[in-house]
C-alpha cells in the first residue's frame, strides 16, 4: 500500500514538473486546463496498471512465504493482545483525515452559502449577482457572482464580465473536482499544488477573453486601481488576488504561442510509457498468480549442468529424472514442450499427488491441528500457530552463547507432504548454529492435515522468515 501511495505521489510530481517546465508559460490555456484535470487522475491510475509484456522483460522471482516470525532474547509476541490501549492503524488515520477534510469543505461551503447580500439580482441566463455589504471582495462560485459594495461603479461592469467567463466555462466545477480529490487524498500535497495551478490558469483564461474585446492597458489599470481584499476559499474564482495580479499582467503581455509549441504535449508519451514500465515491473506479484523466473539460455544450461552433476554424485537418479535430464540437454524440435528444469518436467508428468502446490492454487490448504473454517480462516490460523510455535521453541540463549548482536535473519524452507509430515527442512542463516536450531524447531512441528487438490492429498512448500532480535 505504501509503495502504491509513493508511486502516485511521484507520478503526479512528474506530471506537474512537466507542466511547470514546458507548458505553464504557453498560451494554450484550453489544453493546459485539460492537462491539469487529467494528469492527477492518470497519476492515480498508472500504478495499478500492470502490462504483462513489460513484466516479462524483467526477471521476477516468486517465493511462497509465511509472515516473518520475530523472536527476541526475552519475549516473543505473535498475536496482538488486547492491552486496553488503542493504537490507531493506518486506516484509522486515513479515515480520520477524510472526515476532517470533508468537514472543512462543508465549513467553507456554508461560509459561502450564508453570505448576506444587500441586493440580489437574477439575470435571464440563470446567473445571480449578489452585492455584499461593506467590502470590496469580488469572486464567483457556480452560477453566482459576488461583488463588494465598495467596488467603484466604473469597475463593476468589467469585473462582472470577467466573472461571467468563469461561470460560462464552469471553472467552479474544476475546483470542486479538486476539493473531492483533497478529501480522498488529504495527505497528498500534489493535489493542492494542482488546484492552485488550475485556479491561476482560470484567471489567465478569463483575462485573455476579456482583453480580446478591450484595451489591455485599461484592463491593467482596472486590476491595479482597487484597494481590495481576498476571500481565502480554495474553490471560488477570486478576481482580486494579490499573489496573482503580477502573474496575470505578465501573462497578458506575452505573445500568443506558436502552434508548433503544441508539440510539447507529446512529452506526455515518454513520461507515461516510463511510468507504465516502472509500475508494471515494480508492482509486487499478485497473490493469485504463479510467478516464474525468466532465464537466459546460458543460465538454464548452467543450472541443468549443476543439477546433473549433483544427481550423478548422488548416484540414485531415477528413470524419470534420467529422462527429464535427457530432454533438457537435447535441442528441442519444433512443437516440442520446452522444460527449464528437471523439477518442472517431473511436476508436469507426475500425478497430482506427487506435485507441490502454493497457497494460491490450493482447493484446501494444509491445516494446523485445531484450526477450523474456510481456506482464509485456515490460512490465518496456520500462520499464527506456526509463528507462536517457533517463538516458543526457539532457543533464544543462542544469541548470548554465540556473542551475537542486533537482528539475525534466518530463512527456513519446508514442505508439508501428502501425509501431513514436515519434510525437506532447510535453513539459511548468518551462523551455522542458527541454521541447525531453525531446522530443529521446524521439524518439531506437529503433523498437519495435508492440503488437497482435485480431491487428492498434495504437498505444499513454504518459506518461513525468522527474525532473531538479539538483545544485549
Amino acid at each position: 500500500m505504501i509503495h502504491l501511495l509513493l508511486q502516485i505521489f511521484v507520478f503526479q510530481c512528474l506530471f506537474l514538473a512537466v507542466y511547470n517546465l514546458f507548458l505553464k508559460k504557453e498560451t494554450f490555456f484550453g489544453l493546459n486546463r485539460i492537462y491539469l484535470l487529467v494528469t492527477p487522475i492518470l497519476g492515480c491510475i498508472l500504478p495499478f496498471i500492470s502490462l504483462d509484456f513489460l513484466q516479462q522483460t524483467v526477471p521476477q522471482e516468486f517465493v511462497q512465504q509465511l509472515p516473518a516470525v520475530v523472536i527476541g532474547a526475552n519475549t516473543f509476541e505473535t498475536i496482538s493482545t488486547n492491552t486496553g490501549t488503542w493504537i490507531p492503524s493506518f486506516l484509522d488515520i486515513y479515515f480520520l483525515g477524510i472526515t476532517v477534510s470533508a468537514l472543512f469543505f462543508l465549513y467553507k461551503y456554508i461560509k459561502i452559502a450564508t453570505l448576506k447580500a444587500v441586493v440580489t439580482i437574477k439575470n435571464n441566463d440563470g446567473t445571480k449577482l449578489k452585492i455584499l455589504p461593506n467590502t470590496n471582495t469580488a469572486f464567483s462560485f457556480l452560477n453566482t457572482i459576488y461583488l463588494g459594495e465598495n467596488i467603484s461603479e466604473a469597475n463593476r461592469l468589467k469585473i462582472i464580465a470577467h466573472e461571467k467567463i468563469h461561470l460560462n466555462d464552469k471553472h467552479s466545477l474544476d475546483l470542486l473536482f479538486f476539493e473531492f480529490l483533497k478529501i480522498v487524498f488529504w495527505f497528498n500535497p500534489m493535489v493542492y499544488l494542482f488546484q492552485n495551478q488550475l485556479a491561476t490558469l482560470h484567471e489567465y483564461i478569463a483575462d485573455a477573453k476579456i482583453t480580446a474585446q478591450e484595451s489591455k492597458a485599461s484592463y491593467y489599470q482596472n486590476l491595479l486601481s482597487e484597494v481590495f481584499q481576498t476571500e481565502k476559499i480554495s474553490f471560488i474564482n477570486t478576481f482580486f488576488n494579490q499573489s496573482l495580479i503580477k502573474k496575470r499582467i505578465s501573462m497578458l503581455q506575452k505573445s500568443k504561442s506558436k502552434k508548433i509549441a503544441q508539440l510539447k504535449y507529446l512529452l506526455l508519451l515518454p513520461v507515461i510509457c516510463s511510468m507504465l514500465f516502472y509500475a508494471s515491473c515494480s508492482n509486487e506479484p499478485k497473490a493469485e498468480e504463479t510467478q516464474t523466473v525468466q532465464q537466459s539460455d546460458s543460465e538454464v544450461m548452467n543450472k541443468i549442468n549443476e543439477l546433473a552433476e549433483a544427481i550423478m554424485k548422488k548416484g540414485d537418479m531415477t528413470p524419470e529424472e534420467e529422462k527429464a535430464l535427457k530432454l533438457l540437454t537435447t535441442p528441442a524440435q519444433p512443437g516440442d514442450k520446452v522444460y527449464t528444469s528437471v523439477q518442472e518436467y517431473l511436476n508436469e508428468t507426475a500425478d497430482d499427488s506427487d506435485k507441490s502446490f502454493s497457497f494460491s492454487e490450493m482447493e484446501k490448504v494444509p491445516t494446523y491441528p485445531g484450526c477450523e473454517g474456510n481456506n482464509e480462516a485456515l490460512k490465518k490460523c496456520f500462520t499464527e500457530r506456526i509463528s507462536a510455535f517457533v517463538g516458543e521453541n526457539f532457543n533464544t540463549k543462542l544469541g548470548s552463547d554465540l556473542g551475537l548482536t542486533g537482528r539475525q535473519r534466518i530463512l527456513v524452507q519446508f514442505k508439508i507432504d501428502k501425509s501431513g509430515q514436515i519434510v525437506d527442512v532447510k535453513a539459511r542463516a548468518p551462523k551455522p548454529e542458527l541454521e541447525v536450531e531453525a531446522v530443529r524447531v521446524v521439524k518439531l512441528l506437529p503433523q498437519m492435515q495435508p492440503g488437497e487438490q482435485k480431491g487428492k492429498k498434495v504437498g505444499v512448500i513454504y518459506s518461513l522468515p525468522i527474525v532473531f532480535d538479539v538483545v544485549e
